[in-house]
């Protein structure tokens, strides 16, 4: 039996749980586009919105790196360590984009769920995937703390998405006289 054998249940169930959500997350953005306000700040989208499609499809490609036939722990140490140093770059791009858009002031927060722990998961991939090479066992729970950790972040971040626009922004064009559409 290999190391990877006792994963299975965990990585079907996270994986579906990613996949799953990243439709819902479609579904949901299609439901605010008809707010007044929605989508009319790319900026803010690409600091805010795509990050989270972007840690719930890692999660996917993780379960479904993690649940493929490897004939050895090398390869996939490889790419888990590809995703984890990917992640970290485009966590560089997000911090840069959560700085330059002018739509919303980010609080702590924001900081914390689109960047401190993101980058940590990608971070806990990337030594993860290092690991490897001398205890396969640790590695695949620090692949596994990574995961679970995107995959929470991703949740808090869509449902503080859409809290925001179905009661902060809408409240704020109520406020402000402006008719409102439908969801």
């Amino acid at each position: 039996m290999t190391a990877l054998a006792g994963w299975e249940n965990f990585y079907v169930i996270v994986g579906s749980s990613a996949g799953a959500l990243i439709g819902l997350q479609f579904v949901v953005l299609t439901l605010i586009a008809d707010l007044p306000s929605a989508g009319r700040n790319p900026q803010a989208g690409a600091a805010f919105a795509t990050p989270t499609i972007i840690h719930f499809s890692a999660v996917l490609l993780l379960a479904a790196v993690i649940s493929a036939p490897w004939q050895a722990a090398g390869p996939a140490a490889i790419v888990l360590g590809i995703v984890g140093l990917s992640g970290i770059v485009y966590e560089l791009l997000v911090v840069r984009r959560m700085r330059i858009q002018t739509a919303y002031s980010p609080e702590f927060e924001d900081w914390l769920f689109h960047f401190l722990l993101p980058i940590a998961a990608y971070a806990i991939l990337a030594a993860s995937a290092y690991v490897t090479r001398g205890n396969v066992s640790a590695a695949l729970f620090g692949v596994a703390a990574a995961s679970l950790l995107l995959l929470f972040v991703g949740i808090h971040n869509a449902w503080d998405a859409v809290t925001y626009h179905v009661f902060i922004q809408r409240r704020k064009e109520e406020e402000s006289g402006r008719p409102q559409e439908g969801l």
